[in-house]
Formats: structure tokens, C-alpha cells, sequence
């Protein structure tokens, strides 16, 4: 079983919705603030371009946003690519270690069903 398996269902569940609505078309942003909005629809609690310090050797070298951080405890990632690769992959594993959490999900809005682009990412 996965950590935060009844947490990252709902994400799912949300991104499917999104997906059916708007379909693979759009661009990264347009799936990002839908996305934002259903998971508020479904009382999903989240940050939404969450900033983060990336350290090296214990010393801050700089900021990045995470997509979403929902319930404190998943980091999501979204993608609107022709396919996933280890660049994403390894961009949500270099996210999970920076922010000591434990799963991560990485969604792809540009797969014709969506359940093709998900890909749950485990520290």
C-alpha cells in the first residue's frame, strides 16, 4: 500500500475530473488553476505554488515552487507532455527529499485518458 493512499485517491479522483472536462489538450497552467478549483470544490485542502529552499550541504542556494502540497503530506506535479521521463521523475524525487515527504504524484493532462499519465513517486 502506498502512503497516503485515501489522500492521493482524492487527488486523483479530482485530476480525473478535471481531465474529462477539459480533455489532453491545454497547457500545464490551464490543469493547474481547474485543478485548484475542483480540489476546493471537494474540500481538498492545498497550497498552491508552494515555495520551497533547495539546500547544498546545509546551505540555502535558492527557491522553487511545487505545483501543489495537499494536506501538508503529497506533493503534485503536473505535466502536459507528449510522455513522462526521467527528468520528471527525478524532478519530484529531488522535491519529496528537499521537503522530507514521502509521496509524491506526478500527472500528465496530455494522455487521452489520464489514468496513463499518473505515475505515484515514492521516497
Amino acid at each position: 500500500m502506498y502512503p497516503h493512499t485515501e489522500i492521493t485517491q482524492k487527488i486523483i479522483a479530482a485530476a480525473i475530473e478535471v481531465h474529462q472536462h477539459l480533455g489532453p489538450a491545454y497547457h500545464e497552467s490551464i490543469y493547474q488553476r481547474a485543478l485548484a478549483y475542483e480540489m476546493t470544490l471537494q474540500n481538498i485542502s492545498f497550497e498552491q505554488e508552494k515555495e520551497i529552499e533547495v539546500s547544498y550541504k546545509d546551505t540555502p542556494v535558492g527557491k522553487y515552487r511545487l505545483d501543489f502540497l495537499v494536506e501538508e503530506k503529497v506533493i503534485v506535479e503536473l505535466k502536459a507532455v507528449e510522455a513522462l521521463n526521467d527528468v520528471h521523475l527525478s524532478q519530484v524525487l529531488s522535491y519529496l527529499s528537499a521537503t522530507s515527504r514521502k509521496i509524491g504524484l506526478l500527472l500528465n493532462f496530455a494522455q487521452l485518458r489520464l489514468v496513463d499519465g499518473i505515475k505515484r513517486v515514492i521516497q
